[in-house]
């Protein structure tokens, strides 16, 4: 078998898929003695016959099935290699259009950063906005990828890829009363003034799914569309909210308390997401790889 050549494997491969000389010729592109003679090499280095005929048809021996078994997962693992050749090939240049909401604004331009950093040809283009543009622009199919802290149930044939934990905190001023309090009751929090996101937000619907478990209801003070105005409203003393533990990253220690509250935090997940029947481009594909590797790294720093 070392002085079988990759045509030769090709060749047989090609008979034993048409189980014709003359069909395999003609789709290779070669005369009939030279499939023959090729054959005939393959076989005498083989050592055992490989095809038999019998009036015009020919058919494998076992040893022949066995080898175009063989021939077939070469030549997949090298279709495989190839499929990956092209894509890095593609990764010089190309474009990537991320939206996600405004939760994932924390951590989303640091991730790309660093995928910027190793595919330095790749333009990146994100979008950040509410879950309801989100879920709005995944139905008509406009960006290559999208960030959600929950899989879009309003919507159907969509793919949802979890990446990385989401762990949503209960955050109060650092001055509040339960700040040093631990294992607090959630029965204990139903009264307090809580400060929410728009109805539909993916992190109330956590929230209020909490409460319902207990047969409770969070009272609500205020709807702010920002985490950004909920943490003002919340040093403000206005009332305590859940947020992503993300959206706290880039302030100082100490600037919120994090309640000690039992049942949480709650535990979720970051989900990229795309329509299925979009034909993800090689850059889109890689950044999905990277993805995962990243959530991998950095989900220690969840908790």
């Amino acid at each position: 078998m070392r002085h079988t050549t990759f045509r030769q494997l090709e060749i047989f491969e090609a008979i034993a898929r048409l189980g014709s000389f003359t069909r395999a010729a003609e789709e290779l592109h070669l005369t009939q003695p030279t499939i023959s003679m090729q054959m005939k090499k393959l076989a005498d280095a083989v050592g055992v016959p490989l095809i038999e005929q019998v009036g015009k048809k020919i058919y494998l021996t076992e040893a022949g099935r066995e080898l175009a078994q063989a021939a077939r997962e070469v030549f997949d693992v090298l279709e495989r290699y190839e499929a990956a050749v092209a894509e890095r090939r593609g990764l010089k240049k190309g474009r990537l259009s991320l939206m996600v909401i405004t939760t994932a604004s924390y951590f989303a331009p640091r991730l790309l950063g660093e995928f910027a950093r190793r595919y330095p040809g790749i333009e990146v283009a994100l979008s950040v906005t509410n879950r309801e543009r989100v879920l709005a622009s995944i139905a008509e199919n406009l960006q290559d990828l999208y960030f959600l802290g929950q899989p879009p149930e309003e919507l159907v044939d969509v793919v949802a890829i979890p990446f990385m934990e989401n762990p949503l905190v209960v955050v109060a001023a650092p001055d509040h009363p339960l700040a040093r309090r631990r294992n607090i009751p959630l029965q204990r929090l139903a009264g307090e003034p809580w400060l929410m996101r728009e109805a539909g937000s993916g992190t109330r619907k956590a929230l209020e799914r909490r409460f319902a478990e207990e047969g409770l209801t969070p009272n609500v003070r205020m709807e702010l569309g920002a985490n950004e105005a909920i943490k003002q409203a919340i040093l403000a003393g206005l009332g305590i909210s859940v947020l992503s533990r993300h959206s706290l990253v880039l302030h100082p220690p100490g600037q919120f308390a994090i309640l000690d509250v039992e049942g949480f935090p709650i535990r979720r997940q970051w989900y990229a997401v795309y329509p299925a029947g979009r034909k993800l481009t090689p850059v889109t594909r890689t950044f999905l790889d990277f993805l995962r590797a990243y959530g991998r790294s950095h989900d220690a720093g969840a908790h």
